[in-house]
């Protein structure tokens, strides 16, 4: 058993006296993405993911396409990330902001800047092509789905008498995408498959049910042009189809030399298989000696010996592992039922359980009109959903082993993706990790640190060529061959070098989660050291005696100068700022547990750290942006990085820094509650740190608008059909940092505090437990909640003695928690019961 395994940890002698409820009787059913037909654009069709492979299943009938995804395949080949010019232009820079010429610096900056980043490519299509009998399909017996409790797709249909059924899941232990197809009748099915790619390729037929699909990335991005004189061999790439048919039933025909024909067949199974010629940021692709085919032909030859149910029963259990360490049920109170059942409109509480069984027509209600009709009905099981749906997208595309998730995750469908689909290192990147801790999945994370690892080798020379300093740097947009100068393009965007730093708060919260002291010494201090070497040798004396940042922009915004005039670039962001002042306790912290405290850097950090620029409040009440009280030409701007320090930093809390506090709360009503997807997931988390339910709940129900994708606007946010998140376009970072919100809403912790409910909507979730969510210090939280007040917690950590502090709603009790036992707290936080881990059952 798994930590948060239970919904309510209770001895085994104990029962459970409450009365049952609609939200006991709630089956896994609630957990299903649910359509009425196929998909009609590629954000109706259903994602599925091994971590490495990705698919989305579009569900057609007489067509379908399943669009594929290996996480490897990008263009380009590795570079020099170093340019030699730069110290001197930014001693100009540097002298500009220092004469107050923001906007000579900011034009200036653009030679501070490098080459474009390389960009995230597709694998191909499967193509599958049925009778021409399937075209008069029973319109009504279609359903499709994502099972998000067994990560699986499942379309279904009537031709006549016959149901056909398909499955489709994408296996982490054994990195394949199983398709089942099936008819209800013996000898009922008939289709035709093929593979190809928008990239160059070629396929062909191998043997008698095998199709290979070979082919190679661009060695140079489009854009710019690939010259013939300057063509560099890109990634290679292989795919393998095998084809596999009921016994003594049915046929396999080649078609052409590059499709597969099945004929009479009661099922057929289909495992893709798919590799690729990248080993490692540092190699290039002709010098690579991976042979993706045969690595393909391998993984099949592997799985051989499995049976369908097999591979099947292996995927569950891989998947479930992870996926059921965390529940979440939320139903209103019956006295908001009781207010709608006299409004003579539906209860909502029966709505919000049986919405996913009952309907019109063929009795299913999609996805996409619950989404429609949340903000009139707030159907809290749609908040359980989405929130659920976020650990299935990151356990579906970050596993050990893995690259890190992407703008997209692993699915796209473009040569030129938006953005690149590059990792964005200014908010988007480190969202996508915002759910892997608290929501129990510190596994996923993984890729991030192998990644850091990666960044801290190539910013080291651009730290030392670029800059002249020690350390490691990487600037705002990166790629798979880790990259880290600044990107070309605008300085409001581009001249940002503490992409870096920002990733390394990372290191230090997955010990702040874990408590494991071996990551600790042996990966995550090395990193925080060269990450803070290079900021001590960054940061210059500056205005006031500060130490101070120069040249520094505020992600993505400009500023207007005293003179009137439009400009990015100054001194001293607050971002910047913050994100210093985060690493640096970070890494004295660091210092304190693994015995370092003496060592010459850790006294450098400690002189430095009351040097920093403080946090101030401008004019007008708000928290200030950048180190001087500049106007701000667009007061609703999508980013909220002047809060860092608020969420997803530490250094402004409601008890310790309350003027702040109300300057941040000031600040997010100056923003509006519009813009893209992640920058209203990050506003709900903010709110949430500083307990305000009521708004942290405003921007949790901002996010639910459908976008329909031939009429998605730009920076407005919202939900596809298939619950991707919407910048517009789709951009998953709000997929995982709605995940984060919700977490941050119901849990909130410091090493040595554990907040209860801190942000609980009383009124929208008035009843409510969650299972298995994780606090700092290695905690493991399960609380239960009825009309809004607390009911009961439990807590428990394996290996650490943790918690000194338990807070909620005004109580706060000294807690002293010992390994392998569990706490449980009445809704006055009396601890009522302990008893050990292996009592309760587990291992």
């Amino acid at each position: 058993m798994e930590d948060g395994e239970w919904v309510l940890v209770r001895h085994p002698s104990e029962k459970d006296s409450r009365e049952p409820t609609a939200l006991d009787s709630r089956t896994s059913n609630a957990l299903k993405v649910r359509f009425t037909g196929p998909a009609k654009d590629w954000t109706d069709a259903i994602p599925i993911g091994s971590g490495r492979l990705g698919a989305m299943v579009w569900g057609g009938v007489a067509s379908e396409t399943l669009n594929l995804n290996e996480d490897t395949l990008w263009t380009g080949i590795p570079r020099n990330y170093t340019n030699s010019d730069v110290p001197e232009v930014l001693s100009e820079v540097r002298k500009l902001v220092d004469d107050g010429q923001y906007v000579e610096a900011t034009t200036k900056g653009v030679k501070l800047l490098g080459d474009p980043s390389e960009v995230y490519q597709l694998l191909g299509d499967i193509h599958l092509e049925f009778d021409d009998s399937h075209a008069a399909y029973d319109v009504e017996t279609y359903q499709r789905e994502l099972d998000l409790d067994t990560a699986t797709a499942k379309v279904k249909y009537s031709v006549g008498e016959v149901e056909f059924m398909r499955e489709h899941f994408a296996s982490n232990p054994n990195q394949v995408i199983v398709a089942k197809i099936s008819g209800s009748k013996t000898g009922s099915l008939s289709f035709t498959v093929a593979v190809d790619s928008k990239l160059h390729h070629h396929s062909y037929v191998n043997g008698k049910n095998q199709i290979i699909m070979e082919g190679s990335c661009p060695g140079k991005r489009i854009p710019p042009k690939v010259n013939q004189d300057d063509n560099p061999k890109g990634i290679q790439f292989s795919a393998v189809l095998d084809l596999q048919i009921s016994n003594g039933v049915g046929a396999i025909h080649v078609l052409d030399d590059k499709k597969l024909r099945v004929e009479g067949s009661d099922w057929a199974v289909m495992f893709l298989v798919a590799s690729s010629s990248f080993d490692g940021p540092f190699t290039k692709p002709v010098d690579s000696k991976r042979d993706p085919t045969s690595e393909c032909l391998i993984a099949l030859k592997a799985i051989r010996n499995f049976s369908y149910a097999d591979l099947y029963a292996r995927h569950l259990e891989d998947y479930q592992k992870l996926f059921h360490r965390v529940s979440l049920h939320l139903s209103k109170g019956s006295k908001s039922v009781r207010e709608n059942e006299s409004s003579d409109t539906k209860n909502l509480l029966s709505f919000a359980t049986d919405i996913c069984l009952e309907g019109s027509g063929n009795g299913i209600v999609s996805t996409a009109e619950r989404v429609k009709s949340f903000k009139a009905d707030e159907d809290p099981s749609m908040v359980e959903l989405l929130f659920q749906y976020g650990r299935y997208l990151l356990i579906s595309c970050s596993r050990p082993g893995t690259q890190v998730a992407n703008l997209q995750g692993i699915w796209n469908n473009d040569i030129e993706p938006a953005w690149e689909c590059t990792p964005h290192l200014n908010i988007n990147l480190e969202m996508n990790y915002w759910p892997s801790l608290p929501c129990n999945l510190p596994e996923c994370q993984e890729p991030l640190f192998d990644y850091i690892s990666f960044l801290s080798v190539n910013g080291t020379k651009t730290a030392q060529v670029n800059y002249k300093a020690s350390g490691w740097v990487v600037h705002h947009v990166s790629d798979i061959w880790a990259k880290t100068s600044a990107l070309q393009g605008n300085p409001v965007w581009a001249l940002w070098p503490l992409g870096g730093a920002w990733l390394c708060t990372h290191l230090w919260e997955h010990y702040a989660y874990t408590a494991d002291k071996g990551y600790l010494e042996k990966k995550a201090y090395p990193l925080l050291e060269g990450c803070t070497s290079f900021l001590l040798d960054w940061l210059i004396e500056g205005h006031g005696g500060y130490l101070e940042t120069n040249p520094s922009t505020s992600p993505e915004h400009d500023f207007i100068a005293p003179d009137g005039r439009t400009a990015s670039v100054s001194y001293s962001s607050t971002m910047d700022m913050a994100i210093i002042r985060e690493v640096f306790s970070a890494i004295v912290t660091a210092a304190g547990v693994l015995g370092k405290t003496e060592d010459d850097l850790i006294k450098r950090v400690r002189k430095a750290q009351p040097r920093l620029y403080p946090t101030k409040v401008a004019g007008d009440g708000s928290i200030m942006e950048w180190a001087q009280d500049f106007k701000d030409p667009e007061v609703h701007h999508r980013h909220l990085s002047h809060l860092f320090g608020l969420f997803p930093g530490h250094t402004i809390t409601t008890e310790k820094t309350p003027d702040l506090c109300n300057a941040a709360a000031y600040t997010l009503l100056k923003r509006g509650e519009d813009g893209p997807g992640w920058s209203t997931t990050w506003k709900a988390a903010l709110w949430a740190r500083l307990r305000n339910s009521k708004d942290a709940y405003r921007m949790i129900k901002h996010l639910f608008i459908l976008v329909e994708p031939d009429h998605d606007i730009g920076f407005e946010g919202g939900l596809y059909s298939n619950l991707f998140a919407a910048h517009p376009p789709f951009q998953i970072d709000a997929n995982f940092g709605f995940s984060a919100a919700v977490s941050e809403i119901l849990v909130q912790s410091t090493m040595r505090d554990l907040y209860l409910l801190p942000a609980l909507p009383r009124d929208k979730w008035a009843n409510g437990c969650i299972k298995g969510l994780k606090a700092r210090g290695d905690v493991t939280v399960n609380i239960s909640w009825n009309e809004g007040d607390l009911q009961e917690v439990s807590l428990w950590s394996k290996n650490q003695n943790s918690v000194e502090r338990l807070h909620y709603g005004g109580i706060t009790v000294p807690v002293k928690m010992s390994p392998g036992t569990i706490y449980r707290f009445d809704e006055q936080l009396t601890c009522v019961r302990t008893y050990s881990l292996e009592e309760a059952g587990f291992p």
